[in-house]
């Protein structure tokens, strides 16, 4: 019979994502074959499945910790906001349909119906499924219609480990305030709690422990220390750290930003959402779940002058997806599939035209540079981008040409592209990060195995 754990949250970004991926890869290195699931992910971060379509970049990342591809049924309902109130909504991989957020408590059963079947088809190919929950566990005015938290995991009987992060304070209340506010079912599947993102003497913090155990009379799985020396790709924008005012190499912060994970390959960059007199090296244009809108907003802000200023102090413009449909000559919208604007002019600064088109593509490509550079990338795009002028930026397969270089700008459609430090080094001679990814999964896992009390692993793990 196919075991389940559940992390939960009391609240967002606490950690849960890193949790279920340690605990993926602890259980594959322990011989068991185990997959990641979150019934619903709310992220402009995505990944192509194997089987076409996307999935949360998390659940992609998870995966990748079990040695697996990313697969649709990981993470069955997507949303991707497209604005304040509403979002396109993925299932299994495929846009669905774009819904405003009153209107998507109406469709919880029929999505809760379709998360429990893709559960079902992992639960029958795996003997562990370790599932992630969203936000916290104690969303009272949601919990009739959740289909991703405990309403979910008590369906699957799943057994559940509560994560809270003491860096951001209230540890103690957020602890027992979640527990007290938990129906009596939900709250007899935590086994056990965990206190992440400790800085210091964590004996010091053996008293809290104490009182905690008490109170929740549930055990403490461990105190876990705050680590910048293992790197998981994100799942939202909320990761995002400050600027260091010291980088070479400038993102602009777009409103709808999607897969910001290209640039983590490049280090310590500055995030920028307004213009400012520092000039850079480079600055990118990252992914946008809606071009047209991020254009208009990178002119309302002044920062599409700004990013005309720093080509001519010097700097190269590297547009990726979005970014480099923007870089181009027009953008047109025909099928309104992304604004009700029709066509806008992009920023002149490639000769290429972009239109939106209806069907997304999604996949994963193998590429080279000009230069022979080989590298793995992954699009995720709405949109047909002509050529007219300048040079490809590489070379997909067998001979389809992607992107455009001219002299100071480029831009591509392939993710990814930086994490091969050979691309970086050519295109723009920049350094990169050099990240192996399993060493990490690993390293994640000895941080699990080593902060947590084996007794209280064992038992939660089965």
């Amino acid at each position: 019979m196919t075991r389940t754990l559940f992390v939960g949250g009391t609240a967002s970004h606490v950690g849960k994502s890193w949790f279920t991926a340690a605990l993926c890869r602890l259980l594959r290195r322990r011989g068991v074959r185990v997959a990641p699931f979150k019934a619903q992910n709310m992220s402009n971060n995505s990944y192509p499945c194997i089987e076409g379509g996307e999935i949360g970049r998390s659940q992609a990342m998870q995966a990748e910790a079990c040695g697996l591809p990313a697969m649709a049924d990981m993470n069955p309902v997507l949303l991707k906001p497209e604005s304040l109130h509403g979002s396109q909504v993925v299932v299994r991989g495929r846009v669905w349909r774009s819904v405003e957020a009153e209107q998507y408590s109406g469709y919880a059963e029929l999505l809760m119906q379709l998360a429990t079947e893709s559960y079902g088809r992992l639960a029958s190919q795996f003997e562990c499924i370790v599932c992630e929950g969203a936000g916290s566990v104690a969303e009272v005015n949601l919990m009739d219609r959740d289909i991703v938290n405990l309403r979910f995991a008590e369906q699957v009987k799943a057994r559940a480990l509560l994560v809270a992060d003491i860096e951001r304070g209230g540890v103690f209340a957020s602890l027992v305030g979640t527990m007290e506010l938990l129906p009596p079912s939900q709250r007899a599947l935590v086994q056990a709690f965990a206190v992440n993102r400790f800085h210091g003497d964590r004996r010091l913090f053996d008293e809290g422990v104490r009182f905690l155990e008490q109170r929740l009379r549930i055990p403490c799985l461990g105190v876990f220390p705050y680590s910048r020396e293992i790197a998981l790709d994100d799942e939202d924008c909320l990761s995002i750290e400050e600027n260091s005012g010291e980088s070479d190499v400038a993102v602009v912060r777009l409103p709808r930003i999607s897969n910001f994970t290209d640039f983590r390959p490049l280090g310590a960059v500055d995030w920028i959402a307004k213009p400012g007199a520092r000039q850079y090296r480079a600055v990118f244009l990252p992914g946008s779940k809606n071009t047209i809108e991020d254009l208009l907003w990178l002119r309302e802000r002044g920062l599409a002058e700004w990013v005309l200023r720093q080509k001519a102090g010097g700097a190269t413009i590297v547009g990726i997806c979005g970014g480099y449909q923007m870089m181009g000559e027009r953008v047109e919208d025909p099928h309104a599939v992304e604004s009700g604007h029709g066509s806008v002019e992009g920023l002149g600064l490639l000769p290429v035209r972009t239109v939106l088109e209806r069907e997304k593509v999604t996949r994963t490509v193998e590429a080279r540079t000009k230069g022979g550079v080989r590298f793995r990338a992954y699009e995720i795009h709405m949109g047909a981008t002509v050529r007219i002028g300048g040079e490809p930026f590489a070379v997909v397969g067998e001979g389809r040409e992607d992107g455009c270089c001219v002299a100071g700008a480029m831009g591509t459609y392939l993710h990814g592209a930086f994490e091969e430090g050979g691309v970086a080094a050519e295109m723009l001679g920049l350094p990169t990060v050099e990240t192996d990814k399993q060493a990490m999964y690993d390293r994640l896992a000895d941080w699990l195995e080593e902060h947590a009390r084996s007794g209280v692993l064992q038992r939660l793990c089965g």
